[in-house]
């Protein structure tokens, strides 16, 4: 598609992102996903309001220092209040004074807010817009206008509406950004504004589009928005946002880019989109999600024998893209609808030998077959079914031996709830002895674990939990039911699943844990203690735990929970 000029990726992860719920991300952490968003190619990112506390001015004096390339900042800030001179407004005094060289102003136009949350008459609210814009712009600033609920507005007075956006132009403004702030537009309706807009404006000033998802439609919006001509797109990394989120960048960027031929960024920045989702979702605490477009876990993972068997031959048959262009990577999910071209799939994309032995992959298969029916589940638990393909070709070493575990759990007369935890494991001949308290009796198991093995995997400090989830697989059983842990783990780069399943949801939880951390471990390339091929029946665990009969099987669960 033709442009009349080039189009703007704007990005407000650190303003409108952090405005969902439980999202904090530290002074230090903001600078690094500024980094991380200019290495990306973003063109503007738009930091907050200098001002509006202390931790966004620390954050604006420490980006001054930060080499962004050609990346520009914005700072963010309101029109005027009513009543007040431009020049007298400590908030636009403060934006006029700051270094960066855009300010993003947002205002009304929608009547029901002048009106209602303003307070102000029609006149007035156009006149607060043009005095705002006027003096940033007198003070020497570049100024996009967020026109606020602009597609109710639009809906309700399209004629006032307009003139606001006239208004910001007449100011001086370089663009308006027409917002969908209640996230209830749809896209024909974007579409046919959109058009409007660009046909009435586009010579004089870009025409921006910034969208909810509330309707579901955020990416869609954005996308429509630019068809239409908008040349300035708003939104957030994964869609962070308040209520149900912004535009998802990560889904429009690949949109634009190959599918609609915009050249907004590189191919070879495109292929950090992945690493860059992943990367602000770790430092902004939250739990990557694995469906997400283009770059979740499961955006190209095949389940169905039959999918995998076409995607085999071709990958367009079930991809609609080449996964690699944004970084991302197919893969295979393996569970009990599995069949042969599944595992063979599977054993070539983690780079193992054997994928045309037809004994080795019948063998894998009945495996994996059976432990899902004992309620495993491994399309979710790649590590663990890792360890367990390492398991059955004979692959796997040890990199610790379980002797025990103990958990006193005490509740005390004060309301207060303690767990304390030993572990007794056995690490290259040595005996290990380890005790810890946690908020809970996994928390305490994870945490002596970790101190039992650190002085030999170091790198055990750098594997962290991400999510931690249970379910009931026999309910009818009540509190005897048998139970499934989940835990998603990271390392700050990747991050991967393990599974564990027992009557016990501590046991269950073990397993799942020293499944994670000894995958971790692996893909960290720590020094293994002794390798050899598990005894029959062992569990691929490399290790017998104590009580267990003659035959060597180990504790009930996924491959490798204490050897790889």
């Amino acid at each position: 598609m033709q442009m009349r000029r080039p189009l703007l990726l704007y990005d407000t992860t650190l303003r409108d992102g952090m405005q969902r719920e439980g999202l904090s991300v530290s002074v230090d952490e903001k600078v690094r996903i500024a980094v991380r968003l200019a290495e990306l190619g973003v063109h503007l990112l738009e930091g907050g309001f200098p001002s509006s506390n202390p931790k966004d001015a620390e954050f604006f004096r420490r980006l001054e220092q930060v080499d962004l390339g050609d990346m520009v900042v914005a700072a963010f800030g309101m029109t005027r209040p009513a009543k007040v001179r431009a020049d007298e407004d400590a908030g636009l005094v403060a934006l006029a004074a700051g270094w960066t060289p855009l300010v993003t102003l947002v205002g009304k136009t929608w009547e029901l807010h002048v009106k209602k949350v303003l307070r102000v008459g029609r006149e007035e609210n156009l006149h607060m817009i043009y005095e705002s814009v006027d003096f940033l712009r007198r003070q020497g600033k570049r100024v996009f206008y967020d026109a606020e609920h602009f597609f109710d507005a639009y809906l309700h007075d399209p004629e006032y509406a307009m003139e606001c956006l006239r208004t910001a132009v007449e100011a001086g403004a370089e663009a308006v950004c027409l917002c969908d702030t209640n996230g209830a537009a749809l896209p024909f309706q974007v579409s046919e504004v959109v058009a409007e807009v660009v046909k009435a404006l586009g010579e004089a000033c870009r025409v921006g589009i910034h969208t909810h998802n509330d309707a579901g439609c955020a990416v869609a919006n954005s996308l429509v928005a630019v068809a239409q001509g908008a040349d300035v797109v708003q939104g957030t990394i994964n869609g962070y946002g308040e209520r149900c989120g912004n535009a998802d960048l990560c889904s429009i960027i690949p949109a634009l880019k190959l599918k609609m031929g915009i050249d907004c960024i590189s191919l070879e920045n495109l292929e950090r989109l992945t690493d860059t989702a992943r990367f602000v979702a770790e430092l902004c605490n939250v739990a990557p999600d694995p469906h997400q477009p283009y770059v979740g876990r499961n955006a190209f993972a095949h389940k169905g024998g039959m999918h995998v068997a076409a995607v085999e031959r071709d990958p367009s048959t079930f991809e609609h893209i080449d996964p690699r262009l944004v970084g991302n990577t197919p893969h295979v999910l393996v569970s009990e609808l599995s069949g042969r071209a599944t595992i063979k799939q599977r054993i070539r994309e983690l780079g193992y030998p054997g994928h045309d032995e037809k004994e080795l992959i019948e063998r894998i298969l009945a495996r994996v077959k059976e432990k899902e029916y004992e309620g495993y589940h491994y399309e979710a638990a790649d590590a663990s079914f890792e360890l367990l393909l390492r398991a059955e070709m004979g692959l796997q070493v040890e990199l610790f031996r379980l002797e025990s575990f103990r958990i006193i759990v005490e509740k005390r007369a004060d309301g207060e709830t303690t767990s304390e935890a030993t572990v007794k494991v056995h690490v290259g001949g040595e005996r290990l002895i380890e005790t810890a308290e946690g908020n809970g009796p996994v928390n305490a198991l994870d945490k002596a674990l970790r101190l039992a093995i650190q002085r030999k995997y170091p790198r055990v400090h750098d594997i962290h939990l991400v999510n931690y989830s249970v379910r009931i697989l026999d309910e009818d059983k009540g509190t005897a039911a048998k139970t499934r842990v989940l835990l998603d783990s990271s390392d700050g780069h990747e991050n991967w699943g393990s599974v564990g399943v027992s009557v016990n949801v501590v046991e269950a939880s073990w397993q799942a844990l020293v499944d994670s951390i000894c995958y971790g471990l692996l893909k960290a390339g720590e020094d293994a203690q002794t390798p050899g091929p598990a005894e029959a029946g062992d569990e691929g665990r490399g290790y017998r735990a104590p009580g267990d009969s003659e035959s060597g099987r180990g504790v009930q669960g996924g491959a490798g929970a204490a050897g790889v």
